[in-house]
Order: structure tokens, then C-alpha cells, then sequence
């Protein structure tokens, strides 16, 4: 067996034990149990507003839907209980990627419903440095200590990164976001591969500075305004089968959800911080995500989302291609 056989064969194996152990040892009800009860799983990120938003103001409730958000500590975890049958979906904010994975161990396992674009506009990927730090740029990071979020997404890309700006055979610090800004603050790291809100909270504490935002339609896709699709709702293809009238009402509540957001940013962002970790002071100075529907990606639109997968095949952590345009639920 080759190096990157064995590579392959670990990770499947490892994402197949921890969806047992999900399985075996969560706690939460199967997902199948409960014939009325739609539970999605998600990372608690500003990300997942949608989600947030349905559940706070009762679209689900008027659509004739029990749905339950369930709070996992890693994107990984959500796609792992969608494989396990736990959950039947993810909300925004949910790594792709680990989507990606997801569907390379269990194929067919879903369907897009929704995703965050994101680049120098709509920020949320970026580099963050100490506030006083002398780097001006992310290539003066060579021989730095530079850590990122936790999960293979997050690590790569950064890496690739750091690999674009001319670092050879970096190295990359797995980290909880939540402790980017203190461990900066404490003179831990020179700097993160990190996402919003990090660099906000840093920068209203006096701690940190942005070094550079949008850094993976930069560096990854190749162009600054290319939309990054990094994070991804979803519903699982079982529930779209065993309860097709549910899962449309559900797919429909999150638009209607998707939709508000958009016409009430100010409004909708006091559901951040009932479901996430981010400080009630901080809930207006979040930049909000993007949202695209699944009725709204265009060509360039999965073009962009495929090139991003494909980044993932060439480094051979997706043992295969995952095209992305079949996941695209169609209504």
C-alpha cells in the first residue's frame, strides 16, 4: 500500500469510527426515531443565521414543523452524525469539506440547500496578527509559529495559503477559534488562519489587527471577488425520501429564513447570540455571511465551488472527485 493509499484508508476508517461513536455515545435521539421531530446539526458560528433566525421566529413552527437545532463542537461532528443518521441536515456554516468527506464515505449522503459565499467583501476568512506585530504580510510568516481552526479544512487551506506566498512545507497549529485572540494576546502565536468573528473581537478589544481578509478566493480560487463556499446547509437524501412533504416545507421555511436575513441584517443579528459564543456586544459589528440558495448558484457560481472541492482531490484528502453540481438539491 502507498503512502497516500494508507493516507486514504486511515481517514475513511476514522471518519466510519467516529460516526459509530456518534452513534453509540451522543446521547441525542436517532434522527429516524421521532417521525416528527427534523433535527439539524450545526457549528455554532454566525454562519448558521438561518437557522438561528427560523428557529427564533417560528417559521418552522408556521410551516407545521418541530425542528431542533443540535449544537456539535466541529463542523466534522455534523457531517459525521448526518452519516450516522443522527441529524437530517446541517445548517450554514457547516465546512464543506467536511461535507465533501461526508459523501465520499457515505455517497449520496445529501443534498445542498444552501451556501455561504464569502471573499474581500463578504468577509470571513482571514489572517490575523497581534496588534503590535511588525508583519506587514502574510509571506514575512516563514518560520512563524501560525496556528488555524480545527478540522483538515481549515488546516489545508491554510497551508495552501502560506504555500502561495512563497512558504514552503508550512506548519500549521490546530486551535479552537474561540482561543485565536488570546493566544495571540499572550504571545502564543505570530499569527492565525482564523474566521470572523475573530478578527472583529480582536480588534474592538485592542488585541489583534487583520493582516489580509478574503484570503481563499485570493489565494485558492485565484481571484479576489470569486465567492468561496466554505460553508454549506444541507438536508440528508433519507429525509428527503422517507418525508418528501416535511423536507420541502423545511427547505421552504429556511429560504423564507435565507430571505429575511437578507432584508433584515439588523434585525435578524440578536439570533446570534442565543446560539453562539460570541459576545452579545459584539453581535452588531459582525460581518454577516453571503447566502446562496440552492434555485440561485449560477455556472460561475458552481464553478468556483467545484474548483474549491478539487482542491481537496490534488491533495489527496478526497480519495476521489466530488463534483459538486449533483449535490445541489433540485426542487
Amino acid at each position: 500500500m502507498t503512502d497516500s493509499s494508507k493516507t486514504r484508508t486511515d481517514r475513511r476508517q476514522f471518519l466510519q469510527a467516529s460516526a459509530a461513536a456518534i452513534a453509540l455515545g451522543s446521547g441525542l435521539p436517532a434522527a429516524h426515531a421521532n417521525g416528527e421531530k427534523i433535527l439539524i446539526g450545526y457549528w455554532p458560528i454566525a454562519s448558521g443565521l438561518p437557522l438561528y433566525t427560523a428557529l427564533e421566529r417560528g417559521f418552522f413552527k408556521e410551516a407545521g414543523l418541530n425542528v431542533e437545532g443540535v449544537k456539535f463542537a466541529s463542523a466534522q461532528q455534523v457531517a459525521e452524525a448526518m452519516i450516522a443518521g443522527r441529524v437530517h441536515g446541517s445548517a450554514n456554516g457547516t465546512a464543506s469539506a467536511a461535507l465533501g468527506l461526508a459523501e465520499i464515505t457515505s455517497p449520496g449522503l445529501f443534498k445542498i440547500i444552501c451556501s455561504n459565499p464569502s471573499n474581500h467583501k463578504l468577509v470571513l476568512d482571514q489572517f490575523v496578527v497581534p496588534k503590535d506585530s511588525p508583519i506587514k504580510s502574510i509571506a514575512e510568516l516563514k518560520g512563524k509559529r501560525v496556528a488555524s481552526g480545527p478540522g483538515i479544512q481549515n488546516v489545508t487551506l491554510a497551508k495552501i495559503i502560506l504555500e502561495k506566498n512563497g512558504i514552503t512545507d508550512p506548519k500549521v497549529i490546530e486551535l479552537p477559534i474561540g482561543q485565536h485572540v488570546p493566544a495571540l494576546a499572550a504571545d502564543q502565536l505570530d499569527a492565525v488562519y482564523t474566521l470572523e468573528p475573530t478578527g472583529t473581537a480582536g480588534r474592538l478589544k485592542g488585541l489583534t489587527r487583520v493582516l489580509e481578509n478574503g484570503v481563499i478566493s485570493k489565494y485558492v480560487l485565484g481571484a479576489a471577488d470569486a465567492p468561496w463556499f466554505g460553508g454549506t446547509a444541507s438536508v440528508t437524501t433519507s429525509f428527503l425520501k422517507e418525508r418528501p412533504d416535511d423536507a420541502k416545507k423545511y427547505i421552504a421555511a429556511y429560504a423564507r429564513a435565507v430571505d429575511f436575513v437578507r432584508k433584515n441584517p439588523a434585525e435578524v443579528r440578536k439570533h446570534i447570540d442565543g446560539f453562539t459564543a460570541i459576545d452579545a456586544s459584539l453581535v452588531q459589528e459582525v460581518p454577516l455571511s453571503g447566502f446562496t440558495l440552492y434555485n440561485e448558484f449560477t455556472a460561475s457560481d458552481i464553478g468556483y465551488f467545484q474548483k474549491f472541492f478539487d482542491v481537496f482531490t490534488e491533495r489527496k484528502i478526497f480519495s476521489r472527485a466530488v463534483p459538486v453540481k449533483p449535490l445541489i438539491y433540485v426542487a
